[in-house]
């Protein structure tokens, strides 16, 4: 059951000596509710430029309602919106339990949460304005690609604080799968995502040329590999 955030990560059970865990569930219920809204609207956003494919009268002769602005803001909703809070809302469900720990703070797990679909909302009013790097699944300007960075590096301190007081001395196969995901994309959004701002909503990469092209697509693949792969085989050891 979820408590509220003043709630201690356990309690003594009165005359049993035993502890009762009590497990912060409304941070995976809210990415979960995020998961639907967002799954709604990356897919009605995919039907949209399908149509558009077909029928080029629904691109209705607005710039930022073009297959090109769609096309970007349909797969970074897709990947990032959709599965990124599905993935959120069991890492924190699974996490707790195998751990046998609230986790580390649920301040964190509020900013995490708020600031990863302020980011969301960020992509959806700049890729249809045409502000974007032109790089596949890493189209987003400067500013919100600190912002990624900044909510991304609150999820690893939330995540590995609970893993170091845990209760279960044992890491089940499905933390680790979730440690090398927070790992690795923090090293490929960083890297791939150095760049040289000129203007407050626009940069140009670090890399030229070639180099450039390698950097991205080294990002990309793993980008799938490492968000789209690795944590959802260690749902699939929790949960299956």
């Amino acid at each position: 059951m979820a408590s509220d955030a003043a709630a201690p990560a356990l309690q003594a059970v009165p005359d049993t000596g035993l502890e009762r865990f009590v497990y912060d569930d409304a941070i995976a219920r809210k990415f979960a509710l995020a998961t639907i809204v967002w799954g709604i609207v990356g897919m009605t956003v995919g039907v949209l430029i399908a149509l558009q494919l077909a029928l080029p009268w629904f691109n209705l002769e607005l710039p930022w309602l073009t297959f090109g602005r769609l096309r970007p803001l349909h797969t970074n909703a897709v990947i990032f919106a959709f599965a990124g809070n599905a993935i959120f809302a069991a890492v924190y469900y699974s996490s707790q339990r195998l751990l046998k720990a609230r986790m580390f703070s649920d301040a964190l797990s509020n900013v995490h949460f708020w600031g990863w679909q302020a980011i969301i909302v960020g992509a959806a009013i700049t890729l249809p304005l045409g502000i974007t790097q032109s790089k596949e699944y890493a189209e987003l300007e400067w500013p919100l690609d600190i912002a990624i960075a900044a909510v991304w590096i609150v999820f690893a301190i939330n995540f590995f604080g609970t893993v170091a007081r845990r209760r279960e001395r044992h890491l089940y196969v499905a933390l680790w799968f979730y440690i090398a995901t927070i790992i690795a994309i923090a090293v490929l959004h960083i890297f791939n995502n150095l760049v040289l701002p000129v203007t407050a909503l626009k940069s140009y990469s670090l890399y030229a040329g070639v180099q450039d092209a390698f950097m991205q697509w080294w990002y990309g693949h793993n980008a799938v590999a490492f968000f789209l792969t690795t944590p959802f085989l260690g749902l699939m050891y929790y949960f299956l």
